[in-house]
């Protein structure tokens, strides 16, 4: 099989809501975040007794795959032909003669089928736990290209770096697609991954303190959505490691491998974006 790609890119999707925004309505949360289940219908803290002890905005990563497979070739199938009338004993097709066989009466022919079969998927994964999400409503929102990862990570904000590699999202998307073709002659199998997208989507946590209980919990509210999820984490702890785009966006001639263990594909790459200057990772 031929594999192509296209252009790989990074993108920052722009928050709709700032931190001062975000920190209001986590403000007005804190006395419910400690309240989820039937624990919390009895025992719910009172607003003055919790207090907002750490916030953070970070950005995570998450893959958009779009992948077209196409396969043309023939085969060899026989076709069975009712004959109705009693009276025939045997059809000359093309100069061939076929006897009519009695239980059914039919005869068989055998012809080449010219085939022709093309699909195509989209996918989104998030980069950090490796699970597919149904995440295209992020696409629709503004965002702008990175050029320098680096430079997500700042004072006010975390860049998580994707544990998900580019040719790992691949594999899963392509192991999805093929499949084995019953042929005796394969014209074109190829599959071409047209978009190897990584997105970073803008996160705010808080981490809140019920002072007279000595209870802790975080919540993390979606930077373009504004939606809150109980139960997060946070970041303080980063470790400094090195990356280079090249490890992020893996799939190569090199990683021919990877993508299908074991398998003798023919791949080409169309790559752009390659650089080789390293980017300190924020973890």
């Amino acid at each position: 099989m031929d594999i192509t790609f296209g252009k790989e890119q990074v993108f920052r999707l722009l928050p709709t809501l700032s931190m001062d925004d975000t920190r209001e309505k986590a403000w007005d949360k804190k006395a419910s975040v400690f309240g989820s289940g039937l624990t919390g219908l009895f025992s719910r803290p009172k607003s003055e007794d919790v207090k907002i002890t750490y916030s953070e905005f970070r950005y995570e990563p998450f893959w958009h795959i779009a992948c077209n497979v196409r396969y043309e070739y023939d085969r060899t199938r026989s076709y069975n032909v009712p004959v109705l009338a009693p009276e025939v004993q045997r059809v000359t097709v093309d100069g061939k003669d076929y006897t009519i066989a009695t239980q059914p009466r039919q005869f068989t022919i055998k012809g080449t089928e010219h085939c022709l079969e093309e699909s195509g998927t989209e996918v989104i994964f998030d980069a950090v736990r490796g699970q597919e999400q149904k995440w295209e409503k992020y696409l629709r929102f503004e965002k702008e290209a990175v050029i320098d990862i680096d430079k997500l990570s700042t004072d006010a904000s975390i860049a998580v770096m994707p544990e998900m590699r580019a040719s790992a999202a691949v594999r899963q998307v392509l192991a999805s697609m093929m499949r084995p073709i019953q042929a005796d002659t394969i014209h074109e199998e190829k599959a071409n991954i047209r978009i190897v997208d990584l997105y970073f989507r803008p996160v705010y946590a808080f981490e809140y303190k019920w002072e007279s209980k000595g209870k802790t919990t975080v919540a993390e509210f979606d930077g373009l959505t504004g939606v809150m999820t109980s139960g997060g984490v946070t970041l303080r702890q980063q470790f400094e490691k090195m990356i280079t785009r090249d490890l992020i966006f893996d799939v190569g001639a090199d990683a021919a491998n990877l993508l299908l263990p074991g398998s003798s594909i023919a791949l080409k790459v169309a790559k752009s974006m390659v650089d080789n200057h390293k980017v300190p990772e924020k973890m």
